[in-house]
């Protein structure tokens, strides 16, 4: 881990009353490649068609709120050749997400046999949300999750923050986020959140144990 990571680690290790968890990339793995390996068999046209149409950065208009119904044939328009795979984004965006992120669901676990208040905040598109959330029983344990898709607000904007603490019920002060996108991670701390940049479940758990919040 880089410095610059570690300057976006809380020092104080306080013991905050709530844990607010990303879900891409923390509790489950995200990567739009692994659907279109499965459609595009040329690594080369692979790379240009993920780096030009199907693009994480396209995909984010949906995780802030616009709809799938207006992203879909305004690209295929764009990029008529590749029409069907477009379609098949939308169709099958389930396939993006190959599995758990390995350690995270038995955090979770812990934290919620402990009795800790759980949350999460996410960029995810509503409709992609309501395919998604039936998969993943794990999020049973969350009392509240907010959703940038349904409430046309995403991170880093401050805003969703300052949204999570009306929701949820806690000041920033006493609220953990944990998160992969230091971009997200700078904005929670600028709110006056504890944070943990995520990048693997043992140091998240070497964490809350100095935190007191699991043994």
């Amino acid at each position: 881990m880089s410095n610059f990571s570690s300057a976006f680690q809380d020092e104080t290790r306080e013991s905050p009353l709530a844990v607010v968890f990303d879900v891409g990339r923390v509790i489950v793995q995200w990567d739009i490649r692994c659907l279109f390996t499965k459609l595009i068999a040329d690594p080369a046209e692979l790379d240009w068609f993920l780096a030009n149409v199907v693009t994480e950065e396209w995909h984010f208009q949906h995780d802030a709120g616009r709809a799938l119904a207006d992203m879909v044939p305004e690209r295929k328009a764009q990029f008529p050749d590749y029409a069907p795979l477009i379609d098949a984004y939308a169709d099958r965006f389930l396939e993006t997400i190959p599995g758990p992120v390995a350690g995270t669901a038995g955090l979770i676990e812990a934290l919620a046999d402990a009795g800790h208040a759980l949350f999460a905040i996410t960029n995810f598109g509503a409709e992609f949300w309501d395919m998604f959330r039936p998969t993943e029983p794990v999020l049973d344990h969350f009392r509240d999750i907010l959703v940038s898709g349904q409430e046309k607000l995403a991170k880093p904007d401050p805003a969703i923050f300052r949204l999570a603490e009306d929701r949820f019920g806690h000041d920033a002060a006493n609220m953990l986020f944990i998160d992969d996108n230091l971009a997200n991670i700078t904005a929670a701390r600028s709110e006056g959140w504890q944070v943990h940049h995520f990048t693997d479940a043992d140091r998240l758990e070497a964490d809350l144990k100095a935190r007191g919040l699991i043994a």
